[in-house]
C-alpha cells in the first residue's frame, strides 16, 4: 500500500485506490498527475490493504476494483461506508453483472463504472461524484433500471414463512459473496450439479428469477433455516 504525500494546492479533492492491475494503476495515477484539482493520496492493491488503508483520514473519493486477489472489493465499500461515511466510492471494474452492481450499489457505491471508460473522462467523473453526482456506465445504469422495475412488485404477506435448508442457505450465503458454481461446488464439496439444484430451490422458495433478486428477497425476509 502506497501513501501518497499531500501538495499544497488548495482544497485539492484526495483519491484513493483500491487496484490490483499495475497497468491501470499507472493510467489513473498519470490521468491524476495530469490535473490540478485532483490529488492521488492513497493506492492499495489487494482487499486486505484497502481494508487497512480505512484506519487512515478519509479521502474525498475511494475507487475500488472488485476483482481484488484476496477477496471482493465489496467488502472494501461496505467497510468505507462505515469508517469513511462522508467519503464517495466509485468502483471501477470488469464486472458489469447484475450480482455485482446490485451488491455494489447496496453496500455504499454511488457510482460504477466499467473499465472501458477513457482516463480523461474518469478524472471527470471523480469530480462529478465529489460534487454529489453518481457517475455510471450506460449499461449498468440499464441493469439498475431494470431491477428497479422488477422490485416494483407487490409485498409478500408478512407472515409467509420462508426456510432454506442449511445447504440451501450455505449455498445462497456463497453467492452473496460472489463465488461461481464452480468456486461454490469445490468450497461445499459437491458437483456443480448439486449446486445448480440448490440454486433452483432458492429461486422457487424466494420466487425470484436472479441472483441479485434471491440476496435483495434474503435479506428483507429474514430467511430461516430449515
Amino acid at each position: 500500500m502506497l501513501t501518497m504525500p499531500l501538495a499544497n494546492s488548495p482544497t485539492p479533492i484526495h483519491v484513493a485506490l483500491v487496484e490490483d492491475d499495475v497497468n491501470f494503476q499507472n493510467a489513473f495515477i498519470e490521468a491524476l498527475n495530469g490535473s490540478t484539482d485532483l490529488r492521488l493520496v492513497a493506492v492499495a492493491t489487494c482487499r486486505a490493504e484497502g481494508l487497512a488503508l480505512l484506519q487512515a483520514a478519509p479521502a474525498d473519493v475511494l475507487v475500488v476494483d472488485l476483482g481484488l486477489p484476496d477477496g471482493s472489493g465489496i467488502d472494501v465499500i461496505r467497510a468505507a461506508a462505515k469508517l469513511w461515511p462522508g467519503c464517495a466510492v466509485m468502483v471501477s471494474t470488469t464486472f458489469g453483472d447484475e450480482m455485482h452492481v446490485m451488491q455494489s450499489l447496496e453496500a455504499g457505491a454511488a457510482g460504477y463504472l466499467l473499465k472501458d471508460s477513457s482516463s480523461a473522462s474518469m478524472v471527470n467523473e471523480i469530480r462529478d461524484l465529489n460534487s454529489g453526482g453518481s457517475p455510471i456506465s450506460p449499461l449498468i445504469a440499464r441493469q439498475v433500471l431494470t431491477r428497479f422495475r422488477t422490485g416494483l412488485r407487490p409485498p409478500r404477506e408478512a407472515d409467509e414463512a420462508v426456510t432454506l435448508s442449511e445447504r440451501e442457505r450455505e449455498t445462497l450465503d456463497l453467492i452473496t459473496r460472489g463465488f461461481s458454481a464452480k468456486e461454490i461446488a469445490a468450497l461445499m464439496q459437491v458437483s456443480q450439479h448439486t449446486v445448480q439444484t440448490y440454486v433452483r430451490r432458492i429461486y422457487s422458495k424466494l420466487k425470484v428469477t436472479s441472483k441479485s433478486e434471491a440476496i435483495f428477497a434474503a435479506s428483507k425476509l429474514g430467511v430461516k433455516h430449515g
